[in-house]
């Protein structure tokens, strides 16, 4: 999924549309599957967010994610933990939706700070797409916990595994640079 800018500026419409339909199916396929981890399992959903968003930029990549949260919002069950945690207007209720708008933030900020970059590059601009997923989902989430657990709740359980996948998306993008060499 790794193109160079002039590769994506070839595309046609139609090509386009497929490499967008493409990463939002799999978003879902990282939404839906859960890695054993500790202390909490782990989805990789985040993981495909951030390797699309450095490897498509920040326009296909928020256009995935807006392709991705319409398809939920139709009610069909993308979302992790979906259709049990609800559908639709009813998943979106829930405490989780704030780190979905994240996740659109973290599109635009990775996809635009990883562009023609190298691995290190890379990997911090998915550090920096990562905070933003904290931070909108945080400011939702405070809706949901007290405050003086939302760090407890919203952040420490996840830091160990977003570490690992940012280090694991950026070591993927490399390989799919090398691969394109």
């Amino acid at each position: 999924m790794l193109l160079a800018k002039s590769d994506l500026a070839r595309q046609s419409l139609a090509g386009k549309i497929g490499l967008v339909l493409a990463a939002a199916a799999l978003i879902t396929l990282g939404a839906k599957i859960q890695v054993p981890f500790w202390p909490v399992p782990m989805t990789l959903q985040t993981l495909a967010v951030l390797v699309i968003a450095a490897g498509l930029g920040p326009r296909l990549g928020l256009a995935a994610m807006g392709a991705y949260l319409a398809a939920g919002l139709a009610g069909l069950p993308v979302f992790a933990g979906s259709p049990e945690r609800g559908i639709g207007l009813a998943y979106l209720a829930g405490p989780t939706t704030g780190f979905l708008i994240g996740m659109a933030l973290a599109m635009v900020v990775t996809g635009a700070l990883a562009q023609g970059r190298g691995l290190g590059m890379r990997a911090l601009a998915m550090l920096a797409g990562t905070v933003a997923i904290y931070g909108a989902g945080l400011v939702w989430l405070s809706a949901f916990v007290p405050s003086d657990r939302l760090l407890a709740v919203g952040v420490a359980p996840f830091l160990l595994g977003d570490m690992v996948k940012i280090g694991l998306g950026a070591l993927l993008l490399e390989a799919g640079s090398r691969l394109r060499r």
